[in-house]
């Protein structure tokens, strides 16, 4: 496979139904909002997302989360330990940390991808000490209006422990966001794709990844079509430094609603400005 020899930004649109997209721990697991009211979901979420979707296309996947993990190991780095070539370098006094990181990318998607800091303690005060810096980068997904949330009160029918009485856990609470359109940004660094090994086929299985970003990731707080991809710019540069900066490019992308309370995805128009010589190429979500 060759090396990504080429500058890509992209950006995702999608839309929010009465689900909530990424819940606040620290707010009650209240939908992400910003100090504007706008929705927000982290950064760390999507590429969670992301990695599921690889995975699901039976790519090779170093972080991946208890509940929705494809082998039998209990952390990552048990994982690492699994291949031969990494555990010989991890018990290895004088371990190459380059050696280290080539056999990683060349092993994960995901780490030669978004990269990796691999700090796992070692026999004999000896350990692994190793940082890989992807070339993918993704911004915190942000709604293009302020969202309203929606908060529920829930009850349980039946008790957790024995007893006649109600349990203190039979009352809860629920929270969605009624309706909102996101938008994240992100691009594909040349120079740190050389590093990992980052590939141009990498590059189109990440494209659909993020074509198909929600599929197969419902949940209670997210059920089925309440999450939906509805535009993926891709924008390829035909150099390795790009003929413009991300933001310049990013900064074409304009959303626009076209009524006073939009509630769903045509109330919004969307336009992309042009930049001489770079045309985006726009696909329609599954």
């Amino acid at each position: 496979m060759s090396t990504l020899d080429h500058k890509i930004d992209f950006a995702v649109v999608f839309t929010v139904t009465k689900a909530n997209p990424n819940g606040d721990p620290l707010n009650g697991n209240r939908p992400r909002q910003n100090y504007e009211g706008k929705g927000e979901v982290s950064d760390v979420a999507l590429k969670r997302k992301i990695r599921n979707r690889l995975m699901q296309m039976e790519e090779s996947v170093f972080v991946q989360s208890n509940d929705n993990k494809v082998d039998s190991y209990g952390s990552l780095k048990e994982r690492a330990e699994a291949i031969p070539e990494l555990q010989k370098i991890m018990k290895d006094k004088n371990g190459s940390s380059d050696a280290f990181a080539l056999l990683a990318c060349n092993e994960w998607i995901d780490v030669r991808s978004f990269g990796q800091v691999f700090a796992f303690k070692g026999s004999g005060g000896k350990g692994v000490s190793v940082g890989v810096r992807g070339p993918v980068s993704i911004h915190t997904a942000t709604s293009v209006d302020q969202i309203d949330i929606t908060n529920m009160q829930i009850t349980k029918s039946v008790n957790s422990e024995p007893g006649t009485a109600k349990g203190s856990d039979t009352m809860g609470m629920k929270h969605r966001v009624d309706f909102g359109v996101y938008v994240f940004k992100g691009s594909i660094n040349t120079q740190l794709a050389e590093k990992t090994g980052f590939s141009n086929e990498d590059a189109k299985k990440f494209k659909e990844a993020l074509i198909t970003l929600f599929e197969n990731d419902a949940s209670s707080a997210r059920p089925d079509g309440s999450m939906e991809v509805n535009k993926v710019l891709w924008w390829e540069h035909s150099s390795k430094l790009g003929q413009y900066s991300s933001a310049k490019v990013h900064r074409t992308l304009k959303i626009e609603k076209n009524t006073e309370e939009p509630r769903e995805f045509e109330d919004y128009t969307i336009q992309i400005d042009e930049l001489d010589g770079l045309v985006p190429e726009v696909i329609d979500g599954l």
